[in-house]
């Protein structure tokens, strides 16, 4: 399974229009390889590298299998959970120093879950235990002070 973007390359830099310092709005994303017997797909979307620890940019799950692409700012027909913000929706990278890590972070799954749109990375990540059949991984980075 691979997840790509047409707008920056794996370990590749996120342009600056698709953060807080641009229109801010979700990168396009490319998902191929999905093994047959996936029910669903879930995607995380986190900064590893934010000062109060990992901050939570995009949940997303319940994403039907047959998806190829997660155009910008649409989500694809599923839910989207709670953001480090404490609601749904994209949040655009914005770090206050540095260059982060922006991790796009796709799982198929053998089962749709049935869980609160409320619900956040640590509630996600319990109820895709023992689900997950593949995953893949895109890594962007950006930093406010290197457009």
């Amino acid at each position: 399974m691979k997840i790509t973007s047409e707008i920056f390359e794996n370990n590749g830099r996120i342009p600056a229009e698709y953060t807080c310092n641009g229109g801010g709005t979700q990168p396009p994303l490319k998902i191929s390889g999905v093994p047959e017997s996936a029910k669903s797909l879930a995607l995380i979307v986190d900064d590893p590298d934010a000062p109060s620890g990992d901050f939570i940019h995009w949940l997303v799950w319940n994403i039907a299998p047959h998806t190829t692409s997660i155009e910008n700012g649409r989500v694809p027909g599923a839910v989207e959970g709670h953001t480090s913000l404490s609601k749904p929706g994209w949040v655009p990278p914005c770090p206050p120093l540095g260059t982060h890590r922006y991790y796009f972070k796709l799982y198929a799954l053998d089962t749709e879950l049935v869980i609160p749109a409320s619900f956040g990375k640590a509630d996600l990540l319990q109820a895709m235990t023992g689900h997950v059949l593949e995953q893949a991984t895109l890594l962007g980075l950006y930093g406010k002070d290197v457009i």
